[in-house]
Formats: C-alpha cells, sequence, structure tokens
C-alpha cells in the first residue's frame, strides 16, 4: 500500500515538474520518499527538481541515496555531476558525468540521453582545464589575480544577498534561482572579457589555451589524432571507436548499427588536427 501510495504522489510531481512548479513537485516527491524511501527513481525525480532550483547540496544528497539504491542509476549520476560542477568541484563532476556516459552508451534504452551527456562530459571536462588555466594565468600575473578575486567576492556577495532575501521571504525559490543563475552568467562575462584585455597585452605569455569542441573525441574526450566519420557524419578517433566496436557493433551516440568497415577517414577533420598539434603540442598532452 505504502508503495501505491508514494507512486501517487511521484506521478503528481511529475505533472507540476512539467508545469515547471518545482517546489510543488518538491514537496510531492518529499511525501513519496516517505511512503516508500526505497524507490531510486523518486530521489532523482527530486534531483531533478532541485536542481532547477538550484539547491546543488541537496541535489547530491538525492543523487548519493539514489546510487546507493541503484548502482548503476545514469541519471543520479547524470544529475550529481551538474550539482558538483555548481559548487565548482570540475573533477568530480567530470568522474560521475564519465560514469554516467559509460552507463549512457551501454544501455540502448538510453538514446535520447547520449548527446547530451557526451555535451556535458565535454563541459565538465573544459572546466577542469579553465580551473588549471585560472591558476597558471594568475601565476604569471598578480594584478590579474587580485582583479578576479574582487570579482569573486562581489559574485559572492550578491548570492549571499540572494540567500538572504530567500530566507525573509522577499522572493521565492524560483525568483532566487533565477536571480543566481543571472548572477553566475554576468561573473563569467566579466571573467571573460577581462582575460582577453591580458590576453591582449601580453599574448605571449597570457593568452588563454582552449580545444576546439570539433577535434574531441565523443568517446574518450580527448583531442583526436586521427580522426574517423560514420556513416551518420559523426567522427571519432580511430582507436577509440574502433575499440567500443569490438565490444558492441553500433555508434555510441546515435545508437544504430556500425561496423568497423564502414568507418572513412576524415581528411579535413586531420588537417585540422594536424595544425592543431603542430601549434600546440607543448601543452596539449595535458588537456
Amino acid at each position: 500500500m505504502s508503495a501505491h501510495l508514494a507512486e501517487q504522489l511521484k506521478e503528481k510531481g511529475n505533472i507540476h515538474f512539467k508545469r515547471g512548479e518545482f517546489e510543488d513537485a518538491v514537496s510531492l516527491y518529499s511525501q513519496a520518499i516517505t511512503k516508500n524511501p526505497y524507490n531510486p527513481l523518486i530521489y532523482t525525480n527530486r534531483a531533478n527538481a532541485r536542481l532547477k532550483l538550484r539547491q546543488w547540496d541537496e541535489v547530491i544528497s538525492d543523487c548519493i541515496h539514489s546510487i546507493e539504491l541503484l548502482k548503476d542509476n545514469m541519471k543520479g549520476f547524470y544529475f550529481l555531476a551538474q550539482a558538483q560542477l555548481e559548487l565548482k568541484h570540475p573533477n568530480e563532476a567530470l568522474s560521475s558525468a564519465m560514469r554516467a556516459y559509460e552507463l549512457c552508451v551501454s544501455n540502448p534504452g538510453q538514446t535520447s540521453s547520449a548527446f547530451a551527456i557526451s555535451g556535458f562530459v565535454l563541459k565538465c571536462k573544459k572546466a577542469k582545464w579553465d580551473l588549471r588555466e585560472r591558476d597558471r594565468l594568475q601565476r604569471r600575473n598578480n594584478l590579474l589575480r587580485e582583479l578576479e578575486d574582487a570579482l569573486d567576492a562581489t559574485r559572492d556577495k550578491e548570492l549571499n544577498d540572494i540567500q538572504a532575501r530567500l530566507e525573509h521571504g522577499e522572493i521565492g525559490q524560483v525568483g532566487a534561482a533565477e536571480g543566481e543563475a543571472q548572477i553566475d552568467e554576468d561573473y563569467s562575462v566579466k571573467v571573460k572579457e577581462l582575460r582577453a584585455i591580458f590576453a591582449n597585452a601580453d599574448p605571449q605569455n597570457m593568452a588563454q589555451r582552449e580545444v576546439p569542441d570539433y577535434l574531441v573525441d565523443d568517446i574518450s574526450f580527448e583531442i583526436m589524432h586521427d580522426p574517423v566519420v560514420t556513416k551518420n557524419g559523426q567522427s571519432y578517433e580511430r582507436a577509440t571507436i574502433v575499440e567500443h566496436l569490438k565490444r558492441n557493433p553500433i555508434d555510441p551516440l546515435s545508437r544504430t548499427p556500425l561496423s568497423i568497415h564502414e568507418l572513412r577517414p576524415n581528411l579535413a577533420l586531420k588537417k585540422a588536427a594536424d595544425e592543431f598539434w603542430e601549434n600546440n603540442s607543448g601543452w596539449a598532452y595535458d588537456w
């Protein structure tokens, strides 16, 4: 009976989630968990609603509970990675996202999620690299460090002000989430503009090192050397897609049947990769 009531509450929560009523959805999912604390899907549903409300710590708690109940929990690891990245833990986020990706590509029923999770893994990888780049650039220029620290302090104060207004009932959870998202976006723009100024003033030492998305393999998430293209136009590093197809003869992203013999060299992408490695081999192996 409790499990049945929990399922009914979960379905009601799903209706509110689809309407964008995330606070109501969280409340119903919480009631469902009280009725049946052993259903991992209710925890991931609540985690997803809490993601919309930017309740990162609560998302992590829900995901951990869900993963404890269901080890191969693709959604649990995916939502966990999103919260970890928002809390500025790119190493942990990348690990969680990679686990979600592995579960996704090994499950034929998760086709619709493959591209989204692949893109998020790349986002985590770039965030991890950006953290290293920030440290490298700040070590080279104390003024940049001071200015970025000042931007950090301003952002943190504005975020704390949002939380204070939320606690005093001046704004709701949705308004707080929207305000925090805008603060983070403005902060990212300012940091990017600041680094561009320093890069223009001293391009040899202060230019930020970046890897174009199109040169990153969608299986290993490393920079490609010998790209091949599938019949559907998706490119992969030859070694990684061949190894994948030996175990499972389907395209890991589109989930369509694919054999090694259908792979063709991507000559244009190979040229771009060769030029990138020629110009950036001094640091690219660290990416």
